[in-house]
């Protein structure tokens, strides 16, 4: 059969035709093709770093390529960020990514070099990290009620430790303070090692701290745990009350992490990474082994993170604004 010069144009004309009609198939059946990059701005062994592997594993059994971490701390998370921005947005290079970054960071620094919604690709939420409210025992306090009460008697002589000014610690007791109408003084550390110390050893008064940071000080009796700052009871822990419930209704602080990537990624690449990141935190072993470690697994489908996220910057940057917290 002799092919002509105009039989090969209509064949490519009706190729490439085809083509555009389902470009989404197309790449849907290419990705991933490569190793995916996870962003961790943070050091190994914190929240972030510990939900980006488990799903970074998962991802990687699931899609079948293997997927890296790459833990890159740094001002406050920016550094990763930034790295983040500048990657193509192929779904090759994403980030698990917090909420102070997020949703405090843009009202604590004047110059944030990105665009919290509008730089970068909400994928998916992921898990949320619940603050427990402990205080030393020397305070006479037992409950929620009792500390608002002792804090309005005595303006400003209780003191809360924090990891740091910005922090979802931080912020939580501002959100407290606010709400309780009561001013309880701030003592920041550097990081929630520090801050665990100070509470443990009396030198500072309450702190709001992530669970596996202070349940085994709580259990020894070294601290008395006064609420959960989640809406409801952590699964892991039923025997804790809420800070709502034991004192002040309506109170809702803990810290959470989400999967994004760089502005403009494919709609057919985002909803593949969201099925399986929904499916990998839905698996009864990771369930089991977060609630165990403290963590309540929070999927979501992309519209919900990023309706969550604004929720959030209204919410964290209110707080901002009440605490006096000055941009840096």
């Amino acid at each position: 059969m002799i092919i002509t010069c105009r039989k090969i144009t209509k064949l490519l004309a009706a190729l490439f035709g085809a083509i555009s009609l389902c470009p989404l198939a197309v790449f849907s059946q290419a990705y991933p093709s490569k190793p995916i990059r996870i962003i961790v701005p943070f050091p190994a062994g914190g929240g972030v770093d510990y939900i980006g592997r488990i799903v970074g594993k998962g991802l990687s059994e699931r899609l079948g390529q293997r997927v890296v971490i790459d833990n890159r701390p740094g001002a406050n998370a920016i550094l990763g960020l930034e790295n983040l921005k500048a990657s193509p947005p192929d779904g090759y290079t994403l980030a698990a990514a917090s909420a102070g970054p997020l949703a405090v960071n843009p009202f604590i620094y004047k110059k944030l070099p990105h665009d919290t919604l509008k730089d970068f690709t909400q994928i998916a939420n992921m898990v949320n990290y619940p603050l427990l409210l402990v205080a030393h025992p020397s305070l006479p306090v037992k409950n929620v009620k009792e500390l608002i009460t002792l804090a309005k008697a005595k303006p400003g002589e209780v003191s809360y430790a924090s990891p740091g000014a910005g922090n979802s610690s931080h912020l939580a007791n501002e959100l407290f303070n606010a709400m309780a109408k009561v001013n309880i003084l701030h003592i920041p550390y550097k990081g929630m090692a520090p801050a665990v110390v100070s509470v443990v050893s009396g030198e500072g008064h309450i702190l709001f701290a992530s669970i596996p940071s202070i349940l085994g000080h709580v259990r020894a009796g070294r601290v008395r745990a006064l609420g959960v700052g989640n809406a409801k009871r952590v699964p892991s822990l039923p025997d804790f009350p809420t800070v709502a419930e034991s004192g002040l209704p309506g109170f809702e602080a803990y810290a959470w992490a989400g999967m994004i990537g760089p502005a403009n990624m494919p709609r057919d690449i985002v909803m593949h990474l969201n099925k399986e990141i929904v499916a990998i935190l839905n698996q009864k072993d990771v369930i089991d082994r977060m609630l165990a470690d403290g963590t309540v697994p929070t999927p979501s489908s992309p519209e919900e993170f990023v309706a969550y996220m604004k929720s959030e910057l209204k919410k964290w940057g209110d707080v901002v604004k009440l605490a006096g917290i000055k941009p840096e």
